[in-house]
């Protein structure tokens, strides 16, 4: 051991002789020769940065719909950016001339910075992964159920893999200082009553975890689900790990606690299938004949671009001493084309009611009787 220990010495006096020289053979100051080392090693990075990004430039297919390469230097262009420079400006301290009272405070500052960097490249790595999910399940296609299921597993993967990723940063820094190590130790000592204390103040971050995972995996609803919720209709934008945003028709968003769709009813349209059935109510006279309402549907729906040729019907649903109710049902292959097609076929079947059949519009009848004279029906009685 003391063979190698005085080897180490030696091979540091050496070291320190050979920075010395060429010092002086550059015939710099000591403040230059720092400030001249940490040029040097910034350039160096952000030279390394730009030869990198320009070499995945050089294999990437622009034309391609989906690149790797491309992609990296999306994600990871910036995080490097940084950390390269910061990279090298550390294994730059031994060249410099810095007075020991300021070398530890620097050596610690870009420790943490450099954990920070790698914290950032690893999440945007997770994007890189995302961003390959999204370009293979298009969820804006048509038939988009199984695109939806994965990329709402995947943006709840991320965002977990993102938080696992800071608090491990997070320890990761506050484990460098020696005092929180022996603060640490001190502490494991009541940890049984510490995890108690933790738990019960962490109660609703854990139930919102578990609301999560169980959305994330049995997915009750998923990314651009059609949803009713609060009396509300519209899409899931976003589900994050403590809330879910919901896009309202006319454009509001709706903000829900993610145990909302654990713990309380809401209607999904787009659970299994996208495919819907909706109904157009009509109230006419008795005098209306269905058929020709029959007839009316089936010329209005042919070839019509909404209607996916599924179900169509008419019926008489209801009578009162007024009307008569008579429902149309048509389909269609999501919840916005049903809602134009039930539009539609509403306004058309109430021009042609008028166009065709006007005495059969909803009417009130009264028959009036003629009401004898009151002095006849006293002479009546008299008599």
């Amino acid at each position: 051991m003391p063979l190698l220990s005085n080897a180490g010495e030696q091979m540091d006096m050496m070291f320190d002789q050979t920075i010395e020289h060429i010092r002086h053979a550059l015939h710099l100051p000591y403040w230059a020769w720092d400030v001249s080392v940490l040029l040097v090693a910034i350039l160096l990075g952000i030279f390394l940065k730009t030869m990198i990004s320009l070499i995945l430039k050089r294999f990437a297919h622009p034309e391609a719909p989906f690149s790797f390469y491309l992609n990296t230097i999306r994600f990871l262009g910036r995080p490097f950016s940084y950390f390269l420079p910061v990279l090298l400006i550390r294994l730059s301290l031994p060249f410099l001339y810095m007075p020991h009272s300021a070398r530890y405070p620097a050596q610690k500052v870009l420790q943490i910075a450099i954990i920070i960097l790698i914290a950032w490249i690893i999440i945007n790595s997770f994007r890189i992964i995302e961003s390959y999910i999204e370009h293979k399940f298009d969820v804006h296609a048509i038939d988009n159920l199984r695109a939806r299921r994965i990329y709402t597993q995947m943006q709840f993967l991320h965002r977990v893999f993102s938080v696992v990723i800071i608090l491990l940063a997070v320890a990761a820094i506050l484990l460098s200082f020696q005092s929180v190590r022996n603060l640490g130790k001190g502490l494991l000592a009541g940890v049984g009553i510490g995890s108690i204390i933790v738990g019960l103040a962490a109660q609703n971050t854990i139930s919102n975890l578990l609301a999560g995972l169980q959305i994330a995996f049995a997915q009750p609803i998923r990314i651009d689900d059609v949803v009713v919720v609060e009396g509300e209709w519209g899409r899931i934008e976003e589900i994050t790990l403590t809330y879910v945003v919901v896009k309202i028709w006319d454009l509001r968003r709706l903000v829900l606690p993610i145990t909302y769709f654990t713990q309380k009813p809401f209607q999904n349209w787009s659970r299994t299938s996208t495919e819907l059935i909706g109904t157009v109510y009509v109230y006419a006279d008795y005098g209306l004949p269905t058929q020709a309402i029959r007839d009316e549907l089936d010329r209005l729906l042919d070839n019509h671009p909404l209607w996916d040729g599924k179900v169509k019907s008419v019926q008489v649903t209801d009578a009162n001493e007024h009307t008569v109710q008579i429902r149309l049902l048509v389909s269609a292959s999501d919840s916005s084309k049903l809602w134009d097609l039930r539009c539609d076929i509403r306004e058309k079947i109430i021009y042609f009611i008028q166009l065709h059949y006007p005495q059969c519009l909803p009417r009130t009848r009264a028959e009036l009787f003629p009401l004898k004279n009151s002095s006849d029906s006293s002479a009546e009685k008299m008599a």
